[in-house]
């Protein structure tokens, strides 16, 4: 007995590295978000962690998501080096105790002792299992964003864990502000897979005058040069109408402050889609809207997706099934304080009870 437990101390002694790598990890959007969080939060608990890309991006993580590191590395990118050997790779990542991953559909055998592929987005083609890749899945594990990507998986045989990202407590810990007549959505500006539908948004708005003529649409979110086509062509939409205001790239503290100022939250990603059919084209889980909730901004949320396991309609939030019923429940509340300042509430205590640093932490042992 005294052997096996001098074998797992030694085993945790050696528990200190935990490695990273997202192909997309220079969008720095919401799955980013989600792996870098996993990365910072191993870091709390005693690992050393490092990202495989071949730039450092510390500066642009810290100032774009308030993720912050104390001794994070960067080490050359071995994944897309073709002078590296998939032997020589598995003998590198054989380094790590954890080893992260959001997949583009490519897998290979890793040394690392647990290895975990964020499934981000429910799309079949990701998990495609080969017999060649169901041998390399003996030693990965599969973390899932919500119970509706979750749900996807199982149906591919892909067995997963579903991890809820966290918020920092400069969202749940904000300060109670008047709110102004500010509709506001966040979303990386781009028209291709579970596209933001900026351009959807910009037409209702337009096209009802009790809101057009009432309030201010803010449109913001992160903007990569190859998608800057798509997002001229919102300027086009938009034309010389002042109370639209798209905002690329804004820093963290900008969208806090954005948050803090609006009343309502729009979220059309999958508007229009069947979720059962294409999931991969709607809201897979929905960090933004979460964030609204917390800054007590009351969310109204396509009926699709991740939303539709985060928002009780009516009471802390609104989902809908087209434009007409967005408007109607719109209009339900717009003249009615009290029920403004309730839902509102509601939506904070949600966030605060499930998606604190703590809760994440607990659950992210449980899964390491």
């Amino acid at each position: 007995m005294k052997n096996q437990d001098n074998d797992k101390l030694a085993r945790r002694s050696r528990l200190t590295k935990v490695g990273l790598y997202d192909p997309y990890l220079d969008v720095l959007g919401g799955g980013e978000k989600y792996l870098l969080q996993m990365l910072s939060t191993c870091e709390e608990m005693g690992y050393q962690p490092t990202i495989f890309w071949n730039k450092n991006l510390q500066k642009e993580i810290s100032q774009r998501l308030n993720i912050n590191f104390r001794s994070l590395t960067f080490e050359k990118n071995i994944f897309i080096d073709p002078s590296i050997h998939s032997f020589q790779r598995f003998l590198k990542l054989k380094e790590f105790d954890v080893f992260l991953y959001i997949s583009d559909g490519s897998y290979f055998f890793s040394g690392a002792r647990r290895n975990i592929v964020h499934a981000m987005v429910p799309l079949k083609n990701l998990y495609l299992s080969s017999s060649l890749n169901r041998i390399k899945h003996l030693n990965w594990s599969f973390v899932a964003n919500s119970y509706f990507t979750q749900s996807h998986l199982k149906n591919w045989g892909v067995n997963s864990t579903v991890l809820y990202p966290y918020l920092d407590k400069n969202f749940l810990e904000a300060p109670i502000k008047k709110k102004e007549q500010i509709i506001l959505s966040v979303g990386r500006f781009f028209g291709h897979l579970h596209s933001k539908n900026h351009e959807r948004m910009i037409d209702v708005f337009l096209k009802n005058k009790k809101l057009s003529n009432g309030y201010t649409l803010i449109l913001a979110g992160g903007l990569k040069d190859e998608d800057r086509e798509y997002f001229e062509s919102l300027k086009e939409k938009i034309g010389d109408v002042k109370n639209i205001i798209l905002k690329p790239n804004v820093s963290y503290d900008e969208l806090l402050g954005l948050y803090l100022k609006a009343r309502y939250y729009w979220h059309f990603a999958g508007f229009g889609i069947n979720d059962v059919s294409h999931p991969e084209l709607v809201e897979h889980f929905g960090i933004t809207p979460i964030e609204a909730m917390a800054m007590r901004v009351i969310p109204f949320c396509f009926n699709a997706g991740g939303p539709k396991e985060l928002i009780a309609d009516g009471v802390n939030g609104f989902l809908f099934n087209d434009e007409a019923e967005l408007i109607e429940k719109m209009s339900s509340v717009m003249n009615d304080e009290k029920k403004q300042n309730e839902i509102a509430e509601n939506a904070h205590n949600y966030a605060l009870k499930n998606f604190s640093l703590e809760v994440y932490k607990q659950n992210l042992k449980k899964l390491i």
